[in-house]
Order: C-alpha cells, then structure tokens, then sequence
C-alpha cells in the first residue's frame, strides 16, 4: 500500500505515466503550487519550499527502487516539487504570462542539462534525482530574475522618455 502511494505521488498522480511528455506534464503540477506560494510571505515560501525538496528525496528514491534504481521518466515529482523555487519571491510570476515564460525556461534547462545541471546526473540516489531539477529551478530563477530587472528598468524608461 506504501509503495503504490509513494509510486503515485512520484508519478504526478499518474502525469509521469504519459507516453508523450511526462517531465512536462508532471512539471505542470508545479505551477498551482509556485502560484500558491507566490500569495505567502517570503519566509513562508522558503519554509515550504525546503519541505517540499526534503519530501522529494525519499519520494522519488523509493520510486526509483521500483526501477532498478533509475531516474525513470515517469517520476516526475521532482518536477513538480522544484519548479516553485524557480518563481519564489518573484511577484512578478503572478502574471499568467510570466509563470509561462518561467514554467518554459525551467523546462528547458531541465530537459537539456547544460553544465552544471548535468553534474548532479552523477549524484545517485533520491538527492541525484532532485538535484538537478533543483538546479534547474535555480538558474531559471537567475534567468528570470535578471530578465524581470531589465523588463522593469526598459518599462520605466520608456515612461520617463514618453
């Protein structure tokens, strides 16, 4: 019973099972999450966030047992779990189109692997599966903080020079 709760957790409640996509559609689990937490003061969505990758390492490592040890493609909760650290403390992401530029950059530093994300490939274990998402997270969270920054900055020099 355990295994099969702990399986259908990894597996985004049955998303990670998709023959088309699983990373990006369980990834998509992680957008009402990021929105939620964006609505919490920041210290909250640190605590949380720090609960949720904790609870990822033990859920994705057991699910993984169920497949030789594998990162398989249908566990997909490190996905979801650390695609809200791409967004955290940027309330710009509230905007529907910018959550949608985030969810994109994340999903394609996560799919992709460019270093040093493709490091934590070598890590084994639950940390090695949550790692390089959390990773991921991480340079998406740069990215977008930089490109909010210099959206801000052209947006209000534009209105000086109006």
């Amino acid at each position: 019973m355990l295994d099969t709760v702990n399986l259908w957790l990894a597996s985004g409640f049955g998303l990670g099972q998709s023959p088309f996509a699983p990373g990006t559609l369980g990834s998509l689990l992680g957008i009402p999450l990021a929105w939620w937490l964006l609505s919490r003061p920041l210290g909250q969505q640190g605590a949380v966030m720090a609960a949720l990758l904790i609870l990822a390492v033990p859920v994705c490592h057991y699910a993984s047992q169920q497949f030789a040890g594998l990162d398989h493609g249908s566990i997909v909760a490190d996905e979801y779990l650390a695609f809200p650290l791409a967004v955290i403390g940027l309330q710009a992401a509230r905007h529907p189109l910018v959550m949608a530029l985030a969810f994109g950059v994340y999903r394609f530093f996560d799919a992709l692997k460019p270093p040093p994300i493709h490091l934590a490939e070598y890590v084994n274990g639950g940390f090695g599966i949550v790692l390089d998402d959390v990773i991921a997270a991480l340079v998406t969270w740069v990215v977008m903080a930089i490109g909010i920054k210099l959206w801000l900055r052209r947006s209000s020099g534009q209105q000086l020079n109006s």
